[in-house]
């Protein structure tokens, strides 16, 4: 997978029908191959998108033909810093097979899941958080994620790393400095100052890891589980937050009987929704069953919203329902707002909201509260997070255990300067494995494994 010698194709638009398909071909013999795919006899000319047809020759077997427009990005000026040539077809799928067929007679291989992103990242053309961020950008399914993408993607978080890198590595420096003249006994910082920095840097490192939780909810998405008693509008509310008739709705209790689930978007936030079964004491065994993944789905959902009844008075299956989920994060919804009639008494703290799943009322409402409820706050959906990848998350926390070890060496111990600078350079090399600069074949493995095949 690491050898970047060869030339390589894919096909690198989505598979299925379109008006458009892109093969790309990446290599040293990029143009060689595509001029044998080719009719026109003139050579390309860099970065010019030219109009042309693929060749036929008067034999059906070598493929259909096509009107295509190519396009040469000559290296180092390309995406993976290779010579790059794109052909855009009709999306055909038979069309763009045949391509990427021919491509391959011709001496290219069939790319590898992210081999295009991962040439880029060897030539130096994207770091490897940038490199991490064109997956995330060609998954994001809501514009939230994908502005969270796009920013990592433009370096944002690249350079915040970067700046405390630097700070840790002119630490560095003049603590080695300092051991390379033991005799003198002179130091480029005074032993006293060290543990101060150390918590400079600790406290830039807190400042991204403070909207880790978010960054991940944002780039993950949450799971949004709806419970209650029978007959509350449990399902009415699923159909109303999905935005279709996903869930059978009818007047005869008990209609739920499994877990329904549907993705959506709520307030940029990729939220999976989850319809469950009434929760009530029946002898139907299917039923029974129901309930019980639905207790189960509450307990490992990020987030429960215990539906009443607003039309009717609060009975002793909502409160065990209440009861149960007290202990987890929830929103009590008081639905049927429309209809006049006794308002649930709620037990304990926490927000309530009055919806109307029939009119919609309220439901503008319920929608910040639940990206709040997963964010900590509506207000902090409007900025985008920094951090969002739990790789980047678990090395900038080993990072930090580092840091404060080295402070607590220099500070609290005062141990010699070859302890610290020992934690210190621990520190360092998890940053530089956040961005690549220090890196192994399985993690990149592990990571561009999961591309798509063409990009």
């Amino acid at each position: 997978m690491f050898a970047p010698d060869d030339t390589i194709v894919a096909v690198a638009t989505a598979p299925g029908r379109a008006g458009i398909g892109v093969v790309r071909i990446s290599g040293s013999q990029a143009t060689d191959v595509a001029r044998a795919l080719l009719a026109r006899r003139a050579e390309l000319q860099p970065r010019v998108a030219t109009f042309t047809r693929l060749r036929t020759d008067g034999d059906d077997r070598v493929g259909p033909g096509d009107e295509v427009v190519a396009t040469w990005f000559a290296a180092p000026h390309s995406y993976t810093g290779q010579h790059v040539v794109e052909i855009s077809a009709h999306g055909s799928t038979v069309v763009l097979e045949s391509i990427v067929r021919r491509a391959i007679a011709a001496g290219a291989r069939l790319a590898r899941p992210g081999e295009f992103t991962l040439r880029a990242f060897l030539a130096g053309k994207r770091d490897l958080i940038q490199a991490e961020a064109v997956a995330d950008l060609v998954n994001a399914a809501t514009p939230l994620q994908a502005t969270v993408a796009f920013d990592q993607l433009e370096g944002t978080l690249t350079r915040r790393i970067a700046a405390i890198d630097a700070g840790l590595f002119e630490l560095i420096a003049r603590l080695e400095a300092s051991l390379d003249f033991p005799d003198e006994g002179y130091h480029f910082i005074e032993p006293s100052n060290v543990a101060s920095q150390v918590d400079g840097i600790v406290r830039q490192i807190d400042d991204l890891l403070g909207d880790a939780a978010r960054g991940r909810m944002i780039r993950e998405g949450a799971t949004v589980v709806i419970a209650g008693r029978t007959n509350v509008g449990k399902s009415s509310l699923f159909n109303a937050l999905v935005g279709s008739d996903r869930a059978i709705v009818t007047d005869v209790p008990g209609t739920t009987r499994d877990l329904i689930t549907e993705r959506t978007d709520i307030e940029g936030l990729l939220v999976t929704l989850v319809d469950t079964a009434g929760s009530r004491e029946t002898h139907d065994i299917i039923e029974r069953e129901g309930v019980s993944r639905g207790s189960h789905a509450r307990e490992v959902a990020d987030l429960c919203l215990v539906v009443l009844d607003g039309a009717a008075a609060t009975d002793d299956e909502d409160r065990a329902v209440l009861r149960a989920t007290a202990d987890l994060p929830r929103l009590v919804v008081v639905n049927k707002s429309d209809v006049g009639g006794q308002r649930p008494a709620v037990d304990g703290d926490g927000p309530v909201v009055h919806v109307s799943a029939r009119t919609g009322d309220g439901l503008a409402a319920l929608r910040a509260a639940i990206a709040g409820a997963l964010c900590g706050g509506r207000e902090q959906l409007r900025e985008t997070a920094a951090i969002s990848n739990v790789r980047h998350v678990a090395l900038l926390k080993d990072a930090r255990r580092h840091l404060v070890a080295a402070a607590e060496a220099s500070g609290v111990f005062a141990a010699p300067e070859e302890f610290v600078l020992s934690d210190l350079q621990a520190a360092r090399w998890c940053l530089d494995e956040v961005v690549g600069t220090r890196t192994s074949d399985d993690l990149l493995h592990h990571i561009f494994d999961r591309f798509c095949i063409g990009k």
